[in-house]
């Protein structure tokens, strides 16, 4: 016998209801639809590209993570399909905000170098900067920066020296960096050697190699190489005068003092 219409109604009063809540939690975010575990993309991009997953970073731009090891800098896209391998600028400032992050870099690797493991060349007064270089014994413009040490130095400019042996291990110019790093008194030795003295000193355990691989993973190309307090790679001899004027600039100087 079929059901009165008010009954069949009533009926479909009371289902009603209960498919609207089902289709509230199907679109509700994180409910049900969300509850299984995503997989995190990053470590699969990390995984590819042999990096660590903390090293997979959101970018300036939506829809790119970036990736950096080291001084390297990249960017992937958030499905890990694209890799753009590239600067990013900011057009409205005139950043360049890719080589920001190299600095970056460069000032993380160069803090786990002490006084104790360069060669340091320091004012008798006031300290007004602090530069790396990476330096070769036999390099014609790595000679013509020290040999304004003095003028560097009392401009307030202090230099530490990290042995960078461009012709690479187990050549003469490798052999004259160990010399010096083994002699007593290790400026004396990197002055005389220089100026084309030859330096002798007993054998002993020396980091060259250790910052040879060092001026290489950042990206080191050539002597003298030049990292200012700011992480800035200047690849090229620049005379004292202009250097500290170059330093001495507002927006370089505020740099080198929020670091």
């Amino acid at each position: 016998m079929q059901q009165p219409v008010e009954g069949r109604l009533n009926r479909q009063i009371t289902i009603l209801p209960s498919l609207a809540t089902i289709a509230l939690l199907l679109a509700a975010p994180g409910v049900i639809a969300d509850s299984a575990p995503k997989p995190d993309v990053r470590a699969d991009i990390a995984k590819r590209l042999d990096v660590k997953v903390e090293d997979v970073v959101p970018s300036p731009i939506p829809g790119l993570f970036e990736i950096r090891s080291g001084t390297d800098v990249g960017y992937v896209s958030t499905d890990g399909r694209f890799y753009v391998d590239g600067d990013i600028f900011d057009m409205q400032t005139k950043d360049n905000l890719t080589e920001s992050r190299r600095e970056e870099g460069r000032l993380q690797m160069l803090s786990k170098v002490s006084d104790a493991d360069a060669i340091v060349f320091s004012p008798q007064g006031p300290v007004r900067h602090t530069l790396t270089v990476f330096t070769d014994v036999d390099c014609p413009y790595c000679r013509r920066m020290h040999s304004e040490m003095a003028e560097l130095n009392r401009l307030g400019i202090r230099v530490r020296y990290l042995m960078f042996p461009r012709s690479g291990p187990d050549t003469d110019s490798w052999h004259k960096a160990e010399a010096v790093w083994c002699s007593a008194d290790r400026r004396d030795a990197l002055t005389r050697a220089k100026k084309g003295e030859a330096v002798k000193a007993p054998a002993c355990k020396a980091p060259i190699a250790e910052q040879y691989a060092l001026g290489r993973e950042m990206g080191i190309r050539g002597t003298p190489a030049i990292i200012t307090e700011t992480g800035e790679y200047v690849d090229h001899y620049v005379p004292a005068a202009q250097l500290s004027e170059y330093l001495s600039k507002p927006a370089v100087a505020a740099a080198a003092a929020s670091n």
